[in-house]
């Protein structure tokens, strides 16, 4: 039995894909990579009138490395056409900060979008918007190399950026911007900045509005800069936020986001400084400061503290998320509420539901698009509006901050009653990892009989900390229902 998600994982994501190119009656290649980004819902749509022949032939021509993708046993196994029919696409427009945005979907101000060529292209292919990669005034002089990543097989677990802000001349920048906001007016065009004083913050800031940009970010936040007073120095300083984003508030009209750095305990210090500053919304969060030790990597020999991003971060950023959204000022229970743009680990669209779902109302993405391509873009969109059409949510503003009441204080925690793994013996290939980590690491509450190789649960010992269902390689263990701890078995 193949593992659908395993399986797609394994695809290379070709660049004009040779099992593609040998099928006449569709594309398995853009088919997979719906199921690679959890959009495997709609993989019928680019293999409904593929024949076993030309699968069979797609297969063959599969260029990976250690044996080709099961394509026919892969496509197999998604859902096929919906019975009722293909449900209408809820539109994606949403409003940040009161510029309408045709979808939540942004670039991060980052590698991935440093000249107009490539913003183009990105928009072209349906990005809402971009956040361009900081502009800034000084000498930005770049080590190589400059990347670093912790990989999952061929995948980026984590990746490490010591790159720093834009290398042109900052004129070069703003005429960049004016060409890219005159050319795709419907596009949402954001300049990030960074200045050394606040004279120099005001310029940029300026510089932008008169650029025709749709609003301004400010990079408090870069993990990596040379010169000390610059990037997280001021991020971690809610003085220096609430200072030089008033000094910009004063000199522009368009809306002013400060960007957050994550390498500071309490992140509502500086977000409530950019608040009282007058800050129209908040980006969060930018790389975190990290380690990583490949001597691949090393400039000449050396190393340093460099910024962390990509799926391993997305937990933290949305921990940050959370607690700003949930700040009584920042959301506006008590006056002006402060828009949040998500930032942190987002490839796919169910990554960017869970930020929306904590109050983002749009969201940025760097790392994903750097390992795989502006492309990802469709599946961002169509996911999503799968995923709203079937819970016949019609506004994606509706989506947004729809989880926070879900969350409280761990003392309020429901912890009178538990949840009881359950195994389903049909999917169980009897591994043993369960039993495994459950001696090891958990409470002793699973046995392992070697002869029939079955793992069975010991209802007494079981806590229901469910790791059993974590490490389980094959889904084979869910969930009971919730009972009472004072019935639990004996």
């Amino acid at each position: 039995m193949i593992h659908v998600k395993e399986e797609a994982a394994r695809c290379l994501m070709c660049e004009d894909a040779p099992c593609t190119k040998a099928c006449r009656t569709g594309d398995p290649a853009r088919a997979v990579r719906a199921i690679r980004f959890d959009n495997a819902a709609n993989a019928w749509r680019w293999t409904e009138a593929c024949i076993e022949a030309d699968l069979e032939r797609a297969e063959q021509a599969c260029i990976h490395y250690d044996m080709p993708i099961r394509l026919r046993e892969l496509l197999k196994s998604v859902p096929a056409r919906p019975a009722d029919g293909q449900k209408a696409a809820p539109s994606l427009a949403i409003d940040f900060v009161g510029i309408h945005c045709e979808n939540p979907f942004f670039l991060a101000s980052s590698a991935v979008c440093t000249n107009y060529e490539m913003v183009a292209r990105a928009f072209d292919a349906g990005w809402g918007g971009v956040f361009y990669k900081t502009i800034c005034k000084q000498d930005i002089r770049e080590v190589s190399p400059r990347f670093d990543a912790v990989k999952d097989d061929t995948r980026f677990a984590g990746f490490r950026n010591m790159e720093q802000l834009s290398e042109n001349p900052y004129e070069v920048d703003f005429d960049i911007l004016s060409r890219l906001k005159r050319n795709y007016p419907s596009k949402v065009v954001i300049a990030s900045i960074m200045g050394q004083y606040e004279e120099e913050w005001a310029e940029l800031a300026k510089m932008a509005e008169d650029a025709g940009c749709d609003a301004v970010e400010l990079n408090f936040s870069c993990p990596q800069m040379r010169l000390s007073g610059l990037g997280s120095d001021v991020g971690q300083n809610a003085e220096l936020v609430t200072f030089y984003t008033a000094y910009v508030k004063r000199s522009v009209k368009i809306p002013v986001i400060p960007k957050m750095t994550p390498n500071i305990t309490n992140i509502n210090q500086p977000a409530l400084g950019a608040y009282f500053a007058g800050a129209d919304a908040i980006s969060a969060i930018n790389t975190i400061k990290s380690v990583t030790m490949s001597p691949a990597a090393a400039v000449s020999g050396k190393q340093t503290l460099s910024g962390y991003s990509g799926r391993a971060v997305k937990p933290i950023a949305l921990r940050y998320i959370l607690e700003m959204a949930l700040n009584p000022l920042l959301n506006g229970s008590n006056g002006k509420r402060v828009e949040l743009s998500g930032i942190g680990g987002i490839m796919t669209w169910q990554d960017a539901l869970e930020f929306i779902q904590l109050g983002c109302t749009n969201v940025q993405v760097c790392t994903s698009v750097m390992e795989y391509g502006y492309r990802i873009i469709d599946d961002l969109i169509l996911g999503l509006q799968t995923y709203m059409a079937e819970e016949g949510i019609e506004q994606l503003a509706d989506l947004v901050g729809s989880e926070l009441d879900h969350f409280v204080l761990p003392s309020d925690l429901d912890r009178e009653t538990m949840v009881f793994p359950k195994i389903d013996r049909s999917v169980c290939i009897g591994c043993g990892r369960c039993y495994v980590s459950c001696q090891d690491g958990g409470h002793q509450a699973i046995s392992f009989d070697a002869e029939s190789r079955q793992p069975h649960i010991i209802g007494s010992k079981c806590v229901g900390c469910h790791l059993c269902r974590l490490v389980c390689p094959t889904g084979a263990i869910g969930l009971a229902k919730r009972i009472e701890k004072s019935v639990r078995p004996a």
